[in-house]
């Protein structure tokens, strides 16, 4: 019997599909990673009995990155980042272990059916899982095929066994020209960015923003937003003058008259034709047309206008409203949101998806009514050849979905039920009068048949006034006339709905892509979202596109960037050769990149004006070593030290409090030591911040703090405040927090675990005594009398926190996903756990021995 391997983009996915095709009858198992599951069944595969695995992937398996020396800031210019520095496919999220669990599932299968999303990133992906499988599976015989590609739309019984039944092959082109984008966009992206990074942040202090970053779709994204600000600036409004007319056609209505000339911008002129009209008492009816119009039904929905009306109407952004349809596809509910089709096919079961929503009491009358009269044929759109149109699968209740799920969820149904609704139709009658040598003219609407405005009640025609009935020739009494005076107004800033418009209209990003980069432009703070979801650019934002402007506008504008989707595309359809679409482009953007550095000093102008020096920003906090003046301490992302006498800045830990740490000085360079806080229920630890930034030591990194500093001596290092190995990860040491007391606690140098002991006590001190059954410190506790929770009232206790009884039940682990082995229970046997690396130089696994201390201080000063 053959053993099928199946894969799906998503665990939920892998559960629908595995149900479906199993008939619900299956067992299912955690795979060795915890996030993925592994769904087995028998069945028959392409006329042989087989036995299924069925599992998935969580998005891509790999991710693109520079290797080794080129993924540091420092050591590299960035302008190599586009030909020299290689690249290589790592593990996109190395705690999954995926290529691991992929190669156990693997092992021993003789076919692949691979159910990954049918798009390009899907194709992508499918080679990423074959890479990971195919080296573990068994051997085909010469002509026998094992890999096949299961094309689907919905997670329907009908959808997902058609599939099974119609296998075909993965697209190598699709996926070369993802590859091709990541290589793009990581290569230029990085260079862009690493170099305006350091550049202005070396020399402005109130950015606020931690990453000055540049995209190739990203930047352009901005620059439509910054277009629309400066039109709203330079705008200067103009006065203009409207006539108003109301006639009466009988005592007790009023109608008002429309000017056909619509408004005058001189005062004079618009006061000589008031003159004029003025003088008519009467107003003469001079033609009367009466027209049936159609308002015609919108056509099938597609990516781009779910987002564009979830933004405008439902008040969602791109990136979350895109998460809750990519839900409710996983769910089952609407078939797969990432499409820019707007046409069904011919052979689309329309009616079957209607008869799925007859028992919705918002709209089972329509629906009825739609299946009893027959249906109309959807209006011809797009068809992109990728899948049909966004559309409900199975009915939904507001309670099964809640919140957004069932507003976006119902948008969906009422657009599709509208597309095979009929057109709305109407009578547009339109008077035209003469009063005086002017024309005015009024415009009723009256609706014959309303049609899909029924169900999207938004779109129907406005109740009006009827107007009165009349003939050419009438005479009806003019009531008033008057000059409006009124101004014109500037532009708003765009909606997010209009800045999709645009990035689709230009071809900037795909309809996968678009809300990641509107995304990237809010999180980066180049703009902030106003009321009614208008996008603001902040002055970081304006200023960096205008700086693209003066160096190099086509960096901003979206021509570039829609000629490279262009060529990506070609490669997709099998039509330009990868390697040269890559060699093309990263050569163009090379060649702008060097134009762009040493034309820098033009945007730094701009900069200059709207941002503050280093010297300038911040509050004196801490001694520098070097020169003894206060250093500034700069809180606007990303948080610095900066000296302004040596000119140098230390960058610190992010996304906490910075304090002065009692005036203590690091005993290596003399620097006033600071104490980083993530809150009173998180850690924190003192830090050097010219050790944090130039390590003393071999065996330290760049970003480590008091608590990782091998020194043998310092009162604050890990040599002496380290206790033992942390319970959760493999290199964590815990580290005595000794700012924490009275609510003592120890907190892992690596990963979030805390514990928190000795509530209330008095001094808290780490022994150079170890443990002789776990080998970690041994701890000084000191009570007072009256809070002491010893036993016999003793105030004084020395002992191990994981072994020694006494210290037990006054130990509590936070964040910790299993407790220590000591404190398992049971008074037998103590099996020890060692403390790991980097505890103190006379522990059992030494770490290695610091330079010497003279030569470490040499080499600060010179």
């Amino acid at each position: 019997m053959k053993t099928v391997l199946m894969v799906a983009e998503k665990p939920s996915l892998a559960q629908s599909i595995a149900k479906i095709l199993s008939r619900g009858n299956m067992s299912s198992r955690k795979g060795l990673n915890g996030a993925c599951s592994v769904h087995e069944y028998t069945g028959s595969f392409i006329g042989q009995s087989a036995h299924f695995k069925m599992t998935s992937v969580c998005g891509h398996v790999m991710t693109l990155d520079f290797i080794g020396k080129y993924n540091s800031w420092d050591k590299v210019d960035p302008a190599e980042l586009f030909s020299k520095a290689p690249t290589e496919k790592k593990e996109a999220n190395p705690k999954l272990t995926m290529v691991k669990f992929l190669q156990v599932e693997g092992r021993g299968c003789d076919c692949i059916v691979l159910w990954l999303d049918c798009d390009k990133e899907g194709e992508n992906i499918c080679f990423e899982v074959l890479d990971a499988v195919l080296p573990v599976m068994n051997k085909p015989r010469s002509t026998e095929r094992t890999i096949y590609r299961a094309k689907f739309s919905s997670i329907t019984d009908t959808d997902i066994c058609n599939a099974m039944n119609h296998l075909g092959e993965p697209n190598r082109n699709e996926a070369l020209s993802v590859d091709a984008r990541q290589e793009l966009d990581l290569r230029i992206g990085c260079a862009f960015t690493r170099f305006q990074t350091k550049y202005f942040q070396g020399k402005y202090g109130n950015l606020d923003s931690s990453l000055i970053s540049f995209g190739p779709c990203q930047t352009p994204t901005l620059g439509f937003c910054v277009e629309r600000h400066d039109k709203i600036q330079s705008f200067k409004p103009e006065t203009y003058w409207v006539l108003q007319a109301k006639v009466n056609p009988d005592k007790e209505s009023s109608l008002t008259l429309d000017w056909d000339r619509v408004r005058v911008f001189d005062r004079e002129i618009a006061q000589m034709f008031l003159n004029i009209t003025k003088m008519a008492k009467e107003a003469k009816v001079e033609s009367v047309s009466k027209k049936e119009k159609v308002k015609q039904r919108p056509l099938a929905l597609n990516t781009v206008e779910m987002l564009r009306v979830a933004s405008a109407a439902l008040g969602m952004g791109p990136q979350h409203a895109m998460q809750i349809a990519e839900r409710l596809y996983t769910q089952g509910y609407i078939s797969y949101p990432r499409t820019e089709t707007t046409h069904y096919p011919e052979n689309f079961d329309l009616k079957g998806c209607l008869r799925q929503q007859a028992n919705n009491p918002y709209w089972a009358e329509t629906v009825k009514a739609l299946l009893s009269e027959g249906i109309n044929r959807p209006r011809k759109g797009h068809d992109a050849g990728d899948h049909p149109p966004i559309t409900p699968m199975r009915a939904a209740t507001e309670a099964e979905l809640g919140g957004d799920g069932w507003r976006l969820y119902e948008y969906i149904t009422r657009h599709f039920i509208a597309t095979v609704s009929t057109d709305c139709k109407y009578l547009q009658t339109t008077i035209s009068f003469s009063i005086g040598p002017e024309r005015f003219t009024c415009i009723g609407k009256v609706v014959t048949s309303p049609g899909f405005t029924e169900i999207m009640p938004w779109h129907s025609i406005p109740l009006e006034e009827s107007l009165p009935h009349c003939e050419k020739g009438d005479l009806f009494p003019v009531g008033e006339i008057k000059l409006l005076e009124k101004q014109t107004s500037p532009p708003d800033y765009l909606t997010e709905a209009e800045l999709i418009t645009l990035m689709e209209k230009h071809g900037i990003g795909t309809d996968a892509s678009i809300p990641v980069h509107i995304n990237n432009i809010c999180q980066r703070n180049y703009v902030t979202v106003e009321s009614g979801r208008r996008l603001k650019p902040t002055n970081l934002g304006i200023v960096l596109v205008h700086g693209y402007y003066k160096i190099d506008a086509e960096l901003v504008l979206p021509t570039i960037r829609s000629a490279v989707e262009k060529q990506l595309n070609l490669i997709a359809l099998g039509k330009a050769n990868y390697h040269q679409v890559l060699e093309h482009t990263l050569d163009i953007f090379k060649r702008k990149f060097h134009y762009f550095v040493d034309s820098i000093a033009g945007m730094d102008e701009l900069m200059e004006v709207s941002f503050s020096p280093l010297a300038a920003t911040g509050k004196p906090l801490s001694r520098c070593g070097k020169c003894h003046r206060f250093m500034k301490y700069i809180q606007a992302k990303p948080s610095r030290l900066h000296c302004s006498h040596c000119d140098d800045t230390y960058s610190l830990p992010q996304n906490g409090t910075i304090k002065l740490y009692k005036e203590l000085r690091c005993p290596l360079d003399d620097f006033e030591l600071v104490l980083w806080s993530s809150g009173s229920r998180g850690k924190s630890y003192p830090l050097c911040p010219y050790c944090y930034n130039h390590p003393p030591f071999r065996d330290m990194k760049k970003g480590m703090g008091c608590n990782e500093c091998t020194h043998p001596t310092c009162q604050h290092s890990l040599s002496m405040l380290g206790i033992g190995q942390c319970v959760e990860c493999e290199n964590g040491v815990l580290v005595l927090d000794s700012t924490s007391g009275p609510k003592w606690k120890m907190a892992c140098n690596k990963c979030n675990v805390i514990v928190h002991f000795f509530e209330n006590a008095h001094k808290v001190r780490v022994s150079p005594e170890t443990c002789d059954l776990c080998d970690a410190a041994l701890v000084d506790v000191d009570f007072n009398k009256a809070k002491s929770p010893l036993p016999g009232d003793e105030t004084q206790h020395s002992g191990c926190i994981f072994c020694d009884p006494v210290f037990q039940d006054l130990v509590e682990l936070k964040h910790a996903a299993m407790r220590h082995p000591m404190h398992r229970g049971g008074q037998g046997k103590r099996q020890g756990r060692g403390r790991g690396k980097g505890r103190r130089p006379g522990g059992r696994l030494n770490p290695k021995k610091p330079k010497d201390k003279m030569a470490a201080l040499a080499a600060y000063f010179v």
